[in-house]
């Protein structure tokens, strides 16, 4: 006797029609592609600005596209290239090395103050917020560092100041005291020392919030001109900044100057200024790229509640 089998059924795939047009998605998109504009649109007649002549601005203002194609501006700016390469050799020394040692200091520093069980837990916290709202000023400041430290003219003057931000160091330790407590029990009842559960948990799950406090303190560094006004009059010691700074004084100077003596020397101000705005930004922006993704994963771990 022979079973006859039922033929096995062909599942074929089911045809989705296509999604709808969703107009509110195509607004929000249009939303924030004008929101973009606006915020690159002046960085975009910035560089234009600093490659146009001085007569054009002065004739018709800013425009995103260059007006009269010049490169006197960086002419003038790199008159003397070997400068300002020192200056940025000092810049990027400063911030990277100031960037490190403030992330390991304020880390360990907000590790410690986001422990309950620690004893010294207030005191410390009550010093931080109170060196936060109150500080020596700018004469004692200034004759604790020349006469008693004695750091005027060196390299340390422009990185230990900033070495500690009260601000940052309590957004860490707030970020620390969220950090999930099982996970480091659990490391401690394994044999796992404090060193060892700082720096084998504590930091990997905090790579967020390293990235965006490490990004503000390093553009704080990069960005810094005061402490080299204040304590460097060694022109080798000079960050880019601070050289930079100069450069527009003396540009001003020398206009004022032509003007008081009648004289009708042309002096491009405003394309000297947009190529110095230019050449400051330019690194800084370049390492944003390498550490957004950090920071968007910030943002995100940031509006997550339980």
């Amino acid at each position: 006797m022979v079973l006859e089998t039922a033929p096995a059924k062909v599942h074929r795939p089911v045809r989705r029609s296509a999604p709808a047009f969703d107009l509110r998605r195509l607004a929000i998109h249009c939303g924030l592609v004008i929101v973009a504009l606006g915020f690159v649109t002046p960085l975009i007649i910035v560089i234009s600005a600093s490659f146009s002549s001085e007569s054009a601005i002065t004739d018709h203002g800013y425009s995103p596209l260059p007006q009269r194609f010049s490169t006197t501006a960086y002419r003038y700016v790199l008159g003397d290239p070997s400068k300002i390469v020192q200056a940025y050799g000092v810049s990027i020394l400063v911030t990277v090395t100031g960037t490190i040692l403030s992330l390991t200091i304020m880390s360990m520093l907000a590790y410690t103050l986001s422990r309950n069980d620690y004893r010294l837990r207030r005191p410390l916290s009550f010093y931080v917020l109170f060196t936060m709202i109150f500080n020596g000023g700018l004469v004692p400041t200034y004759i604790l560092i020349t006469q008693y430290l004695h750091l005027q003219n060196t390299v340390l003057v422009l990185i230990l100041p900033y070495v500690v931000t009260p601000w940052y160091l309590l957004l860490l330790r707030t970020y620390f005291a969220q950090l999930p407590k099982d996970i480091m029990d659990a490391a401690r009842i394994d044999g796992a020392g404090e060193w060892r559960v700082f720096t084998g948990i504590v930091l990997p799950l905090s790579k967020p919030a390293l990235a965006t406090v490490g990004l503000f303190v390093m553009l704080l560094y990069w960005n810094d001109w005061w402490l080299g006004l204040l304590y460097i009059t060694d022109d080798r010691l000079a960050p880019l900044q601070l050289y930079l700074y100069r450069i527009l004084t003396n540009i001003d100077f020398a206009a004022s100057n032509s003007q008081l003596a009648g004289t009708t020397i042309a002096i491009p101000i405003q394309t000297v200024r947009m190529a110095v705005a230019v050449l400051a930004i330019g690194p800084i922006v370049a390492a944003f790229f390498f550490i957004q993704r950090f920071l968007i994963r910030g943002i995100a771990l940031g509006g997550l509640k339980d």
